[in-house]
């Protein structure tokens, strides 16, 4: 039987470092920071009220095991536990810890992600590391995602243009935030004549590799009421996750316009809340902008459109931070970079503090719920999750 986890976990505390080339720092340095500061927001002592630490960590370069956490900010005594999920390893340290108070096991959690990618020397991902494949030999991220948007543009009409939109967009959101790794406007036609990556994929097509670290302190409802006040904190409305197959592209049918996974964590995370139509019922959202591309699917696997539609809603502004529904107000992937640790834990701080209406960069006009969406490896692991204020209710 499906539990909800809807409004038994509450978010008391964000920390979030600047992200970017943070060559005078070190992963320890970078968690630190964000630990440090996820605790002063939520004004609890870490070593006398954290009872737990999930900690995220996508690569042994940046950190092997819960010292990952423990040792950058002497959390010793307590149960620390390395997460890694492909490129939903913060989101899934946040789910870790978040159903660690929903089962009433502690009071006060810790979860947290980060990475050190840059010091690594490479110009992508590893990918020899994170997905070894047994045919694609050296197959690369921006080679998962070109053959969907190809696809795309031969059955939907799609161009290049259109994934120039997302990227303006992006890039026009992120001049804002503070903490992003590129603040920067483009044009439209800087966007899509930009040098090809992965044909069709150019490079303001794809989100860079980035160094960052981000946490979030967890604890009750009621411990919250308590310890910060009314208005000070938000409320878990879902987590959803569903695994795929590595190998998608070994199946016959697979064809590059949908993700399975993230379909089914989509309507997941929609019944645990009480959802039944996301764009009416929620305010704005955060996807997984790896791609330009990935960020149009992403918009009609999480049913805010019908197949062949989200180009629709990039050209009529939908999407912008002025439009009905605002996807990455924060700049997304795109302006963030993907420290893989550390982009799911970003993401639900970014929610947090949307809606309690204290972003750090454009604030979602009249915020009260919405969505962020992280997927990982190749198109193999999905998650959602749902936060609001505590009186949020789907449909009010």
């Amino acid at each position: 039987m499906k539990r909800s986890i809807r409004d038994r976990v509450a978010i008391i505390g964000t920390g979030v470092t600047k992200f970017g080339e943070r060559w005078e720092k070190s992963a320890e340095d970078l968690i630190a920071d964000a630990v440090l500061e996820a605790c002063n927001d939520a004004n609890v002592d870490l070593q006398k009220d954290v009872e737990a630490g999930w900690v995220g960590v996508a690569y042994d370069a940046t950190g092997a095991s819960g010292n990952a956490l423990a040792d950058p900010v002497a959390f010793y005594g307590k149960p620390v536990t390395r997460v890694e999920n492909y490129c939903c390893t913060g989101m899934d340290s946040f789910r870790n810890a978040a159903y660690a108070i929903a089962a009433g096991i502690y009071d006060i959690v810790i979860a947290a992600g980060v990475e050190k990618l840059l010091d690594t020397g490479g110009s992508g991902l590893k990918m020899d590391v994170m997905y070894p494949h047994t045919t694609l030999v050296a197959q690369s991220a921006p080679g998962l995602f070109a053959p969907g948007a190809l696809r795309a543009f031969k059955e939907y009409g799609w161009t290049k243009e259109d994934l120039a939109r997302v990227a303006v967009k992006n890039h026009h959101n992120g001049v804002k935030h503070p903490k992003a790794h590129f603040r920067k406007e483009i044009t439209l036609e800087a966007a899509a004549n930009a040098p090809i990556v992965c044909y069709p994929l150019g490079l303001f097509d794809c989100c860079a590799i980035s160094d960052g670290a981000a946490a979030l302190i967890l604890t009750t409802p009621e411990i919250a009421r308590d310890r910060v006040g009314a208005g000070n904190y938000a409320t878990v409305k879902a987590i959803a996750q569903s695994v795929h197959t590595k190998y998608p592209f070994h199946d016959p049918n697979y064809d590059g316009l949908s993700v399975p996974a993230t379909l089914e964590a989509a309507a997941s995370a929609y019944q645990q809340a009480g959802i039944e139509n996301p764009r009416k019922e929620l305010d704005f959202g955060i996807v997984h902008d790896c791609f330009t591309y990935a960020e149009l699917l992403h918009y009609q696997d999480m049913g805010l459109c019908g197949p062949g539609e989200a180009a629709d809603l990039i050209r009529e502004g939908v999407t912008s931070i002025e439009g009905e529904f605002p996807i990455n107000p924060d700049g997304g992937l795109k302006c963030f970079g993907h420290p893989i640790g550390a982009t799911g834990c970003r993401m639900v701080a970014e929610l947090t503090k949307q809606v309690l209406g204290k972003a750090e960069g454009y604030q979602v006009e009249n915020a009260r719920a919405g969505f962020a969406h992280n997927l990982g490896g190749p198109l193999a692991v999905s998650m959602v999750t749902i936060v609001g204020t505590p009186d949020w209710e789907p449909g009010g």
